[in-house]
């Protein structure tokens, strides 16, 4: 660790150990909730809570004990809550230091008059994310653990929820370590050669190549997992559009088994952009059914079109709907050429719907291939009204996704965007020590590029990081965390 960041950690740490900090580490519905949690952390929070709770009959306060009792105001000793009180003492807490929890009656009253109290007797409300990070400047967690942690708490769906508590277990932490152990053994070889070059044998040129090949493979390999991860975390917007009355609000409701969007078989039904949320092969998706496009006089229906073109400008992927019955029309044309032809054209899938009317007048099921323009994807039919084809238009969007680079090998490893940035930066500095070698320069300029990509590589894990770094990431975490 440089000597620059590592100050940086101990004056936080320094600075924090002296801070009592207080939160409310539950979601608080206004007026509801049955329980809500008041978290207190730091070397004042045993002496706050024992002036705040009373437990009848004097019991001891152990550490990882629960007591039962009330929160008093400590001046009139008005009972303020009848609640349970949960001591951590240190370094058996989450953020290594003296933690308190009261376990109070849900509700924004009772949980706000506790939190006032412990403010009024010396703590200090906590920052956003500011219990993790004491958690991480005390050496419980490293960084990529921290980040796991506020990935948790917002997953939404259950791979997002695994990949997240693979974090939290390290499953990223220790390839990084490996990788930035590995760069350290190199750099620690090749100066040894420049400080003693007549007292070792020659440099194993061979062999730091052919280390340099394992940890740039090793780092590609992690790198790959960089835009499964962020689908996983912020999930992929799928907008239905097409002329009115072909299927959309039906497919929607089909999609996601609710009735999120009334069907009629009057055209325009539709005014406004309809959302649902879905999980589709553990990614989260928003879809998005919009209103038929088309030429409308209804100022309000002109309004919905016009909201239904910024959603598909706006989404990931594009379910063009088809009448199976029509085939491709005129006006089908007209709405692919306003949407669907920019600058940077998105992902598109083909569905053709009604199906099932098609069938029913043994008619040819919708149109050849080649009347369409040009997608990657086959076309997918449905019959939303009888919830058939839903299956295979789900494996055509995840299809979708693993042809365009986003299947990661290893589900465990997700890294985010900020690591990604960090591992980018460490890839080109090893391939620059390589090309450094393959030049024949001294081994000076080897060191200068294994020093930046062992620094990169700490970046990730908090072992090199500044403190604005720090106070970018923990700034996103809810306060309570």
């Amino acid at each position: 660790m440089s000597s620059g960041p590592e100050q940086s950690a101990d004056n936080r740490v320094a600075k924090l150990q002296q801070e009592t900090i207080v939160a409310i580490a539950t979601a608080t519905v206004p007026q509801r909730g049955s329980v809500s949690i008041v978290r207190l952390s730091g070397s004042g929070a045993i002496a706050i809570a024992k002036t705040l709770f009373y437990a009848p009959g004097q019991p001891a306060w152990e550490s990882h004990r629960i007591l039962y009792g009330y929160v008093r105001q400590p001046q009139t000793k008005t009972t303020v809550d009848e609640a349970l009180l949960l001591l951590m003492c240190a370094p058996r807490s989450y953020t290594r230091e003296d933690v308190v929890e009261f376990h109070c009656h849900g509700g924004m009253m009772v949980v706000q008059q506790v939190l006032n109290l412990c403010v009024a007797q010396g703590a200090r409300l906590a920052q956003p994310g500011e219990f993790t990070l004491r958690a991480f400047l005390n050496g419980r967690l490293d960084l990529t653990q921290a980040e796991s942690v506020a990935d948790l708490v917002g997953a939404r769906s259950p791979q997002a929820a695994q990949t997240a508590l693979a974090g939290i277990q390290g499953k990223l932490a220790q390839p990084i370590r490996q990788l930035r152990a590995t760069c350290l053994d190199i750099l620690a070889e090749v100066e040894a050669r420049i400080d003693f070059e007549d007292d070792l044998p020659p440099l194993d040129e061979a062999g730091i190549k052919e280390q340099l090949t394992t940890v740039l493979a090793r780092v590609q390999q992690i790198l790959a997992t960089a835009d499964r991860g962020e689908l996983i975390r912020t999930g992929l917007k799928v907008a239905i559009v097409g002329r009115p009355n072909v299927g959309k609000s039906s497919l929607l409701n089909a999609w996601s088994r609710s009735d999120r969007a009334i069907v009629t078989d009057l055209p325009g039904t539709t005014r406004d952009v309809v959302e649902s949320q879905l999980v589709v092969g553990g990614i989260p998706v928003q879809v998005l059914d919009t209103a038929g496009i088309r030429e409308a006089s209804d100022r309000v229906e002109q309004m919905g079109i016009e909201r239904s073109r910024t959603a598909a400008q706006a989404a990931d992927l594009i379910l063009f709907t088809l009448d199976a019955q029509t085939g491709w029309t005129d006006d089908d044309a007209a709405i692919y050429q306003k949407i669907c032809t920019t600058d940077s054209p998105k992902p598109l899938i083909w569905v053709f719907n009604k199906i099932d009317l098609v069938e029913k007048k043994n008619e040819e099921r919708g149109p050849k291939n080649e009347d369409l323009p040009h997608s990657p994807t086959p076309p997918v039919y449905t019959a939303a009204a009888l919830n058939q084809g839903i299956d295979q238009l789900e494996q055509a969007i995840l299809e979708i996704v693993q042809t365009g680079n986003l299947n990661a090998s290893n589900l465990d490893l997700a890294i985010n965007q900020r690591q990604a940035a960090a591992l980018t930066r460490a890839k080109l500095a090893l391939e620059q020590v390589r090309g450094t070698i393959a030049d024949q320069l001294p081994l000076d300029f080897w060191t200068i590029d294994l020093r930046s990509a062992i620094q990169s590589l700490g970046e990730i894990t908090g072992e090199d990081v500044t403190e604005s770094v720090l106070d970018r990431i923990f700034s996103r975490f809810c306060i309570g965390k």
